[in-house]
């Protein structure tokens, strides 16, 4: 098992494509599984980081993948910009 920190939308697309591939998932498959078109699929992995949460999530789950938030250490200042108020 493996971490990969995501910091930025535009990793998404490789990496749904890499996860899809490591569960042995053709996307006509994985399409299957989510209820949607190969097609549709396809758009979905090209566009991953436009993606609601709530269908990432789905994308993900049926891929094997969990997802884990972990506050990141603070090594600067510029790094308060990130950390939630509340």
């Amino acid at each position: 098992m493996s971490d990969f920190t995501v910091r930025t939308a535009d990793q998404l697309p490789a990496l749904l494509r890499a996860f899809r591939k490591q569960a042995g998932m053709t996307q006509a498959e994985a399409a299957l599984r989510l209820g949607v078109t190969q097609q549709t699929l396809s758009a979905f992995e090209r566009n991953a980081g436009k993606l609601g949460a709530d269908r990432l999530l789905e994308i993900l789950g049926i891929l094997g993948v969990e997802v884990v938030l972990r506050q990141r250490a603070k090594s600067s200042a510029s790094d308060s910009s990130v950390t939630p108020d509340w």
